[in-house]
């Protein structure tokens, strides 16, 4: 079993900085990419960054700017800095990984249970 648990949620105002974190635990053998995701109520779930074992990066447009996603390979753990927030980040995160467990051969996707951030003054 792999097990992604997300933190660091919460509300904030407008203009505000959040930072969440992705602890990946359970019987991993390695992660290759990671990434977060958002879903507003009503929307798709959107991608919001991603992040290579390697750490090269990659944004949505719209978060370009105010968001750095990063990661600690040695602790399995993800993060995301969110800078000058706006009402319209308020959403659901949540945290993807492709892991390949220590029983298998094969890379698989795992998600966290989310984690709600809501931008509102």
């Amino acid at each position: 079993q792999v097990q992604l648990v997300e933190s660091g949620g919460g509300l904030v105002q407008p203009g505000g900085s959040l930072r969440l974190s992705c602890a990946a635990s359970g019987s991993i053998s390695s992660i290759n990419a990671m990434g977060w995701y958002r879903q507003a109520p009503g929307n798709q779930r959107e991608l919001v960054a991603t992040i290579t074992r390697g750490g090269s990066t990659n944004y949505a447009d719209s978060m370009k700017g105010r968001f750095t996603i990063s990661r600690d390979n040695a602790k399995n753990t993800l993060y995301l800095q969110m800078n000058s927030l706006k009402p319209e980040d308020t959403a659901v995160y949540y945290c993807n990984a492709r892991v390949r467990r220590l029983t298998s051969r094969y890379e698989a996707d795992y998600w966290g249970q989310g984690t709600q951030v809501t931008v509102s003054s």
